[in-house]
């Protein structure tokens, strides 16, 4: 990885969608600290409530040591003692300027600090509150659910590794996408509330994201008559869809998706031979040749060199990818190139560079106008912003109130 520049948060060009939008959020771990990133770098002003030691988020190892700082940038942190009566009435005076709350604590967590939905709403009708669980009410809502847990039950972990060896997907990709769900649910509400005047809660849940990812494989038994194989065992529907281990342990993975790249590739590789054999002509003549056609591309590819086959496929037009470890990534050319990377300072004050929401807004990246913050690092500026004055301020500290 080359030396990151200095991170410095940078101002849009131009008013964000969700400019003037206040989210508060009691999060944690990926799911709801994923909505609260969404909205953020939408534009919206999303503050972190923590308690006074800090989201355990920040003290993970391991594969868990990148959740805090990527799921929390454009965000301020505001450390209190919820349980206190002085942090409750903190926290209630924060939540009275909110448009959203957003939330994902276990189902009983958030009605016994009394910030349960149905009590918050009587507050304030307007508010928009944002619910991210394991399961949508119903039989299953009392389970504790994790990412691996709904994979297994969802029929992810069957389609991804192979038979009778289920395997997790290799990201968060429940909890990532369900934090996307309910940013999505928040923007539908904010819409809907400008026409009613009424907020309402949205409800987002791993179970459900992840029965959405695997809805292609439900509907096509639905279609075929015919369960769907695990991913590594499927019948590719592509003569050539395929990872080749080709010169000094290399790897690359090439598609011939079609008729007329069929052509292009034996024109290209100088296989006419091929291209003549009227067994493999069409696409589904190459399917069902796959037992002998692959072998035969495995060893006529073997001996050239990955850079060399990736070149002639970028030519011509055909699609190929290298096999690439998540840490080269930092170094892409693409990602450098169009802003797909944006220079961020970790909360010891390392520098490093973090991936951006993959979409542009009028030709523009959504990009980083806050470093994931400090352990109740807005604190102060916050309480003022709610009327407490210096002094009470100061009192709030000396209680061990907030931090």
């Amino acid at each position: 990885m080359s030396a990151p520049e200095a991170a410095l948060a940078t101002e849009p060009s131009r008013p964000l969608p969700l400019a003037g939008v206040r989210v508060v959020e009691f999060t944690h771990m990926v799911m709801g600290p994923t909505c609260g990133m969404v909205l953020g770098d939408l534009g919206a002003e999303v503050i972190k409530v923590e308690p006074l030691t800090g989201d355990n988020t920040r003290k993970l190892l391991g594969s868990g040591a990148g959740f805090y700082p990527l799921f929390n940038r454009n965000k301020k942190s505001i450390a209190v003692d919820m349980k206190s009566a002085q942090g409750r009435e903190v926290v209630l005076k924060l939540i009275a300027t909110a448009d959203v709350v957003s939330e994902n604590f276990k189902l009983d967590t958030m009605q016994k600090l009394g910030l349960d939905y149905a009590t918050l709403s009587k507050l304030d009708p307007r508010l928009i509150y944002v619910s991210h669980k394991g399961f949508l009410p119903g039989p299953y809502d009392h389970r504790t659910a994790l990412d691996e847990v709904v994979q297994m039950m969802g029929g992810l972990a069957y389609m991804t590794g192979r038979p009778g060896d289920p395997l997790r997907a290799g990201s968060s990709v429940n909890d990532i996408m369900g934090g996307v769900f309910g940013a999505v649910g928040a923007l539908a509400a904010l819409m809907q509330r400008a026409q009613t005047g009424q907020g309402q809660e949205v409800q987002s849940a791993l179970f459900e994201n992840n029965i959405f990812l695997v809805a292609q494989h439900m509907l096509q038994f639905a279609v075929t008559g015919k369960p769907a194989a695990p991913m590594p065992e499927k019948i590719s529907p592509w003569g050539i869809y395929d990872v080749f281990k080709v010169k000094d342990g290399e790897q690359i993975f090439l598609a011939v998706v079609g008729d007329g790249q069929w052509k292009t590739f034996c024109d290209a590789f100088g296989f006419a031979d091929l291209f003549a054999d009227e067994r493999i002509a069409t696409n589904n003549g190459r399917v069902l040749a796959r037992s002998w056609l692959i072998p035969m591309l495995r060893e006529r590819l073997a001996d050239r060199v990955a850079s060399e086959i990736a070149a002639v496929f970028e030519q011509h037009g055909l699609p190929f990818a290298p096999i690439t470890d998540p840490q080269y990534l930092f170094d892409d050319p693409h990602l450098n190139a169009t802003g797909g990377l944006a220079p961020m300072e970790l909360p010891d004050g390392r520098a490093t560079k973090v991936p951006l929401l993959p979409i542009k807004l009028g030709g523009e990246r959504l990009g980083l106008r806050l470093n994931p913050p400090k352990l109740g690092e807005h604190t102060d500026a916050l309480l003022r912003g709610l009327g407490y004055s210096d002094s009470e301020v100061a009192q709030l500290h000396a209680d061990g109130v907030v931090l």
